[in-house]
């Protein structure tokens, strides 16, 4: 364990990928608000200083780290220089991923690729980089896959999104069967659709505003209405729950009548 780590031995350890914008960031932040060091994780490191400085200004760590999820190598030596640093892993968040919109007629080998690669191979390597480390200490810990309800149901012109987030959540319940023997616990989160800098715009457009209308609870979600639902399946507290989908959508996969 480097000098680094042992300043704060016990402190849990959390790792955020796609920690440089949008959910993965409030992710981060969450976090260290609830005590947790964090490892941001993002192909972008320079627009994680500022996230950086946030936490460390709560009183947390943080280590930046620059990841291409795409690229084995990159996870591989991202988390082992990460763990040198903090000298444990108690959490991983799965977050990073990428939306094309177009007709599924429309979409290219580029594109159904680039979104498979990083929304489902992505967080396969991630999580099977942080499990292995993980399972070569003894340790135990806890995986958090963000899906979508979109893994759920479908809507049109995103059909590579829907289909990566969908094969996400089998995967997260085929790897809660496996590393159940390790102590590892592997839960998804499916957030409905919440209003960031990224999709306000559209959100706000006339679209927008008849998609408003099918939720049942009338509203788009905000980042925080995820905050307690990451606590939960992050903490002690859901500590014999694994394999689980927890769904934070104001009603929206609800049939209509």
């Amino acid at each position: 364990m480097t000098q680094e780590a042992s300043q704060n031995p016990s402190g849990r350890v959390a790792v955020v990928t796609g920690a440089s914008s949008g959910l993965g960031r409030h992710f981060a932040l969450t976090l260290a608000k609830a005590g947790y060091d964090v490892v941001a994780a993002a192909r972008r490191t320079e627009r994680l200083k500022d996230l950086a400085q946030e936490i460390e200004a709560l009183g947390r760590r943080c280590e930046a780290v620059g990841i291409d999820v795409t690229e084995v190598a990159s996870v591989t030596e991202g988390l082992e220089n990460a763990w040198r640093r903090m000298g444990r892993f108690d959490v991983l968040v799965n977050n990073a991923g990428i939306a094309l919109s177009a007709k599924a007629l429309d979409h290219s080998d580029d594109d159904w690729n680039q979104v498979i690669d990083t929304n489902l191979t992505g967080a396969w390597h991630c999580a099977q980089a942080f499990a292995r480390k993980l399972a070569e200490t003894g340790a135990g810990g806890c995986i958090v896959n963000v899906a979508s309800i979109l893994g759920l149901r479908v809507a049109g012109q995103v059909a590579a999104y829907a289909v990566s987030k969908a094969a996400v959540i089998q995967m997260t319940k085929a790897l809660a069967l496996e590393l159940a023997q390790q102590n590892i616990r592997v839960n998804a989160l499916a957030p409905g659709y919440i209003e960031t800098d990224l999709n306000r715009g559209f959100l706000q457009s006339d679209a927008g505003e008849r998609m408003r209308r099918k939720i049942p609870m009338k509203r788009f979600g905000r980042p925080e209405d995820l905050d307690a639902g990451l606590l939960f399946l992050a903490g002690e507290g859901a500590g014999y729950v694994t394999g689980s989908v927890l769904t934070i959508d104001g009603g929206h996969v609800l049939p209509l009548p």
